[in-house]
């Protein structure tokens, strides 16, 4: 098992993607701090899954949009399983408009999720990295952050700052031995991508992008996140890594 004894927390891991990296992650070893903001019951699930692999896992409700939410996030898995090795900033939600009509709520709500989230919980969770001397932080981003996207210029301004937010973390937190990473995702099969996977013009516009011709299913995703939280990771960092499928070529 690749992560045996580490401790991981995967934010927004209740469902889709997240939920993916969180089940990796405890086939291969490690106890999870799953979070989620509204849906417990799928939470929970998660949790019940990971229990019967014979692993960890805590389940904690938080906006990690707020400060307080994210350090309380944090510091239940430190509580719990003495500390974290391992930190995926992967919560996030979708609010798309044109720009033309985009409100400032829908701006603030994703910017704030996608970019701030990502901010407040590598904060926290760093402080308890650089005591560790050792860390794997693994921030999620979008071909949306490296192209754009016609109707979510949020979503797309907040995952293009995560990519120079990852290497100035890279920067700082190389001292204390710990790899700051970003993984650039296309379009995975979720809740958040079923208007373009069902919609028949929308899916002939993106499959036309995808150069492997299907959209990703979250367990496609997840060995690109076990390999970048391991030890065969070690000196790796500042990177980004496209698991899309192409998309990005185009």
């Amino acid at each position: 098992m690749r992560l045996k004894g580490k401790v991981a927390l995967v934010t927004g891991s209740s469902r889709g993607v997240g939920r993916a990296i969180a089940l990796a992650y405890a086939r291969e070893g490690a106890s999870v701090v799953i979070n989620y903001t509204a849906n417990q019951a799928a939470g929970e699930e998660v949790i019940t899954a990971i229990k019967e692999m014979g692993e960890k896992a805590v389940l904690v409700k938080a906006d990690v949009s707020k400060a307080a939410d994210a350090e309380a996030l944090v510091q239940k898995g430190i509580d719990e399983f003495g500390g974290i090795d391992i930190l995926v900033n992967n919560a996030g939600l979708s609010r798309p408009a044109m720009l033309l009509k985009m409100t400032e709520d829908q701006w603030d709500q994703v910017v704030d999720i996608h970019l701030k989230g990502a901010f407040l919980c590598t904060q926290f969770a760093a402080r308890n990295m650089k005591e560790q001397n050792k860390g794997k932080i693994i921030n999620v981003t979008s071909v949306a952050g490296i192209v754009g996207t016609v109707g979510q210029i949020n979503y797309s301004a907040a995952k293009g700052g995560l990519l120079s937010f990852t290497k100035s973390a890279a920067r700082e937190l190389a001292r204390y031995n710990v790899c700051v990473n970003v993984i650039c995702l296309g379009i995975v099969a979720t809740d958040m991508t079923e208007k373009i996977r069902t919609d028949e013009k929308l899916k002939e516009i993106y499959m036309n992008r995808i150069l492997l011709k299907r959209f990703a299913e979250p367990d496609d995703i997840s060995p690109a996140f076990v390999f970048l939280s391991s030890d065969e990771s070690d000196y790796i960092t500042g990177q980004l890594l496209c698991v899309d499928g192409g998309y990005g070529m185009i």
